[in-house]
């Protein structure tokens, strides 16, 4: 099948109500009124590839759902993955395997840091980071992202001075960003390294969002930037958003140091997790047969991201989508419409009648945004702005 020819699959709408779906679920016990259409969580609502389908069927059709650990095939999946897209040569014996990428960098933190030592994030960031953080008796400290003329940078003296006054002993790097969709390059992630190495922090890359990356820009996996960075650096991916896996839970980290895997495993140990047999066999299959898949939702997404700067465009200019380097989640720039925040999230919700994120859970300078996942049916997402258009026009 080409990769436009995938375009029917992703056009199907799938009723997900009822299926206890986050995303779906529970609008009322979250506060939201009935009818709203969801596009907040960064799951999609399109049906994983067939293989992965058909694998995740046979291993429930088993019967014995025992205790399972990954083979050689799924670990050969993983790191021919790693070398084929992003032409990094991953060895076998770093790679940790846990149940998701939040689990892997709370536990890394843990393992890597002490109660009351300062963790580096920068803002507006994925909502989970700081929660996470804090519960684990972390401080939290953000070198926040300037937005120069409508994309974000890194202000890098605030960088190397947050840094050093906080001697934090990690920095949480967002790679690609989430909920801003930057892709960070060579030069700006090299930056960030050197002023890491400097201070002696070590770095935790989130890079689930890493098969997301479009046009001309590449994903370059931070570790590889430089032959100094990887030693001091954890990797954390998952087939989890590249094929709407997410539920069944399985991620995994490269740690090429030997010392620090050794410090990251005594940790999860302590909370003896592994993976299911189900998320082993989906994810192994669709590793080795969702490339062309994946090629045909890119550009989908892309086609989706067109529908939202259209509409935006034409009809509610004062609703500015940034652009989308990256990721399926579309950064809204909702200042033109003259709203105080707490206004803005209540009229998306009871007048507009859509779920989308909360801009300033990413972190007080996401004031005046709003974060709408656009990995949905075009039918769906047409709807939806029609919506928002009709609420704010």
């Amino acid at each position: 099948m080409s990769v436009t020819g995938y375009e029917a699959i992703f056009d199907r709408v799938i009723d997900r109500r009822g299926t206890n779906s986050l995303k779906h679920d529970g609008m009322a016990e979250r506060g939201m009124p009935d009818g709203v259409l969801p596009f907040w969580v960064a799951d999609m609502d399109f049906e994983a590839p067939a293989e992965a389908v058909l694998a995740a069927t046979r291993a429930a059709a088993h019967g014995v759902y025992g205790y399972s650990i990954p083979g050689r095939g799924y670990y050969e999946a993983v790191t021919d993955w790693q070398k084929e897209r992003f032409g990094w040569d991953v060895d076998r014996d770093w790679i940790i395997s846990t149940p998701g990428v939040v689990f892997m960098v709370a536990s890394a933190v843990r393992a890597l840091s002490e109660p009351g030592d300062a963790v580096m994030i920068q803002k507006p960031v994925y909502a989970v980071f700081e929660p996470v953080l804090k519960a684990n008796g972390r401080k939290v400290v953000s070198s926040d992202l300037r937005l120069v003329n409508g994309r974000y940078e890194i202000d890098f003296d605030d960088f190397a001075k947050t840094l050093s006054e906080s001697r934090a002993k990690i920095f949480l790097l967002c790679h690609p960003h989430n909920p801003v969709g930057r892709v960070w390059t060579r030069g700006e992630m090299k930056r960030m390294g050197e002023i890491c190495a400097e201070h002696g922090a070590l770095v935790i890359s989130d890079e689930i969002h890493e098969d997301f990356v479009y046009g001309e820009k590449r994903h370059i996996p931070f570790a590889s930037v430089d032959p100094a960075f990887a030693p001091i650096t954890v990797t954390c991916t998952a087939p989890s958003k590249t094929f709407n896996l997410a539920g069944l839970q399985a991620s995994n980290a490269f740690v090429s140091n030997p010392e620090l895997r050794k410090r990251i495993q005594k940790a999860l140990d302590a909370c003896d997790i592994g993976l299911n047999p189900i998320a082993i066999a989906a994810a192994e299959a669709a590793y080795r047969h969702g490339a062309r898949w994946l090629e045909g939702l890119k550009a989908y997404l892309l086609g989706n991201y067109g529908a939202v700067r259209a509409a935006f465009e034409n009809d509610l200019p004062a609703i500015k989508p940034l652009e989308m380097e990256a990721t399926y989640l579309a950064w809204l720039d909702c200042s033109g419409l003259g709203l105080t925040h707490p206004e803005l999230v209540k009229a998306f919700a009871e007048k507009a009648r859509v779920w989308l994120n909360d801009g300033a859970t990413f972190g007080a300078n996401g004031s005046g945004f709003m974060r709408m996942n656009l990995a949905c049916p075009r039918a769906t997402l047409n709807e939806g702005l029609k919506r928002i258009v009709g609420a704010f026009k």
